[in-house]
């Protein structure tokens, strides 16, 4: 990162974690060598203490030591080959009252032993550290015992502490070694972490990372837009709160696979799939989605897949509305391109004096038109509705079809959402329109409205050739259409505004395919 002018450049987290992992490895191992100096200390202690009292029990029951008691003439030669044979500095035999009879400087010989010696009067033998003409040494005292158990001397054997000292010194030399070459090894391991956590932080430090990470969670919950990151597992790895709203997730998602998160299969398949995805439309069960999907990947390995949700609902449900307007618009220029052509036929009949048949031309084909947009207005009193069925009437006869009101259809206003109506009615009239021209003629599709108290009732049957209950069952897939281009989106569509108003849809057989929907009104108050 470049250094802003006039602001002192913090450390990075980086060099801060490496600092700071210098620092614990090297208190680590300071403090491990200082333990393994005191017990290393304390084992060498207590093996001399321990090897002192087995010299000094030995010598004190020598019977050759109770017999020549006082002779310092041979005990002196006795205890110099013990100490030379055992390794220890000193053996001292010396009277119950603490005169020596041996000792390594001869010329202490014959004077008093420095040392405590009334526990090993007592019969006891122990242990000590004390400073005597050798220096401090560790040392054990043992009683002589005769035949009865009388004490009739003392011995005494020691190591002395600058002895010690330098065995300690020997492996204190190898514990520093041990010590550094850890210590070495930490650093150059905690070298090796700050590296790479700084390659993977960018050099920034802990206020700049959490200053990041707060404008990261505030975009992730403040976006409308769905967005998700799925490992190459299938693992959703983030999931936002637009992506939650859009999939209608509950719970915890993050961290489940996406085939336990409830999606449509063909969502499903699309975020398992690993592949690169422009601008898909998805269903789910109340909404439209756009989906996007862009593979992440470092070198030849993929890390997952990047997944942009956008709602389309809004905007599909007026594009179908709009669609139907245009099919209207359509239809009445090409009502008054054919309302030109009789104009001519006409205005032609009365030129060569057949009046009365150009009055009955034109009053025919004025009745016809009449007929029908005064069975749908007075039959459907819903507005959007009937301006439907209208176009719908004139677009299907364009195509040779024709589209028949039931007698039975009588509908009020039923307070249901216009756009999802036109969706479905809509919808299912070109599906119905599309059947019929590839059945055998004539070509029909028959509409009925109908609604009571309870439950308003649409149905949609064509002269096709119909539907068995395979394709009945994949119709309602997104994809699925008659021209097998995989692109049919219009009964998906239908199937979901019907789910989207608490509906049913069901598909009968018969000379052609019937399509009945069934929609709850409860609560509407009746007119």
């Amino acid at each position: 990162m470049r250094e802003l002018p006039g602001r002192v450049r913090r450390w990075s987290l980086a060099r801060q974690m490496l600092a700071l992992q210098i620092v614990v490895v090297g208190v680590t191992v300071t403090g491990g060598a200082a333990l393994a100096f005191l017990q290393a200390r304390d084992l060498l202690v207590e093996e001399a203490a321990g090897k002192a009292r087995a010299v000094t029990v030995s010598v004190a029951d020598s019977p050759s030591v109770l017999a020549s008691l006082g002779d310092s003439a041979a005990l002196q030669p006795y205890a110099e080959r013990v100490r030379r044979e055992t390794g220890v500095d000193f053996v001292t035999i010396m009277s119950t009252g603490g005169l020596r009879y041996t000792h390594p400087n001869p010329a202490q010989i014959g004077r008093r032993f420095l040392g405590t010696t009334a526990p090993a009067l007592e019969g006891r033998t122990f242990t000590e550290t004390y400073t005597g003409t050798l220096g401090s040494s560790v040392r054990a005292v043992a009683p002589v015992r005769d035949a009865d158990g009388k004490v009739r001397a003392l011995v005494s054997a020691g190591i002395t502490v600058e002895r010690i000292g330098v065995r300690l010194r020997g492996q204190i030399t190898g514990a520093v070694f041990i010590g550094l070459l850890g210590l070495s090894t930490g650093g150059a391991g905690t070298c090796l972490v700050g590296s790479r956590l700084r390659r993977q932080t960018r050099g920034m430090g802990p206020a700049e990372l959490s200053r990041m990470y707060g404008y990261h969670d505030a975009i992730l919950h403040a976006v409308r837009e769905g967005l998700l990151l799925v490992d190459d597992a299938g693992g959703l790895t983030l999931c936002n709160d637009g992506a939650r709203e859009l999939l209608g997730l509950r719970g915890e998602a993050d961290g489940r696979h996406v085939t336990e998160l409830g999606l449509p299969a063909s969502l499903t398949e699309l975020l398992v799939a690993g592949e690169n995805r422009t601008d898909e439309i998805h269903l789910t069960g109340e909404r439209t989605l756009v989906v996007n999907v862009a593979v992440v990947r470092s070198g030849n390995r993929s890390l997952g897949t990047v997944v942009t949700l956008r709602d389309h609902t809004e905007l599909q449900s007026l594009t179908g509305q709009l669609d139907a307007e245009r099919g209207f618009a359509d239809s009445l220029r090409a009502a008054a391109h054919e309302s030109a052509n009789r104009l001519h036929t006409v205005v032609t009949l009365v030129e060569l004096g057949r009046a009365e048949q150009a009055v009955a031309f034109a009053t025919a084909e004025l009745r016809a038109a009449q007929q029908l947009t005064d069975r749908v207005v007075g039959a459907v009193r819903e507005p959007v509705l009937a301006a439907l069925l209208l176009g719908k009437s004139a677009e299907a006869a364009e195509r040779g079809v024709e589209l028949v009101i039931s007698p039975d259809t009588e509908l009020d206003d039923i307070g249901l959402d216009e756009r999802d109506l036109v969706t479905i009615l809509g919808n299912l009239i070109d599906n119905a329109v599309e059947a019929a021209m590839s059945g055998v003629p004539p070509a029909r599709v028959d509409v009925r409205l109908r609604a009571d108290e309870t439950t308003f009732l649409l149905g949609v049957a064509d002269s096709g050739p119909g539907m068995d209950a395979v394709t009945a069952r994949e119709a309602f897939r997104p994809g699925w259409t008659t021209k097998g281009d995989g692109r049919g989106l219009g009964l998906a569509m239908v199937g979901q505004a019907v789910r989207r108003l608490g509906g049913t849809i069901d598909v009968g057989g018969g000379q052609g395919a019937v399509f009945t929907v069934r929609l709850p009104l409860l609560g509407r108050e009746v007119p």
